[in-house]
């Protein structure tokens, strides 16, 4: 599975399609966590998770925090130490 960095944040394609997607923008170093997306046959397969956590190593390598805007995204802050670093 190779997500696919896009303007918005990253996706998945599949036969050329949008199948999932974690969208941001950044603001002073601050990529602002707006959104997630995993089509309805894709879920509960962990694609959001690993979505994040791609975002994640992107915020780590450009040195950028993050904000979570995104439901999902505040819950998966919440739950785990592996976002501290990153999280404000």
């Amino acid at each position: 599975m190779e997500f696919e960095l896009t303007e918005k944040g990253y996706e998945l394609f599949q036969q050329g399609k949008s199948v999932a997607r974690i969208e941001w923008y950044v603001e002073d170093n601050v990529m602002q966590m707006t959104g997630t997306y995993t089509d309805e046959v894709l879920r509960g397969q962990g694609i959001a998770g690993k979505l994040l956590n791609e975002a994640v190593e992107y915020a780590r390598a450009h040195d950028y925090k993050m904000k979570a805007i995104c439901p999902y995204v505040v819950k998966k802050f919440e739950d785990s130490a592996f976002y501290n670093d990153v999280k404000i």
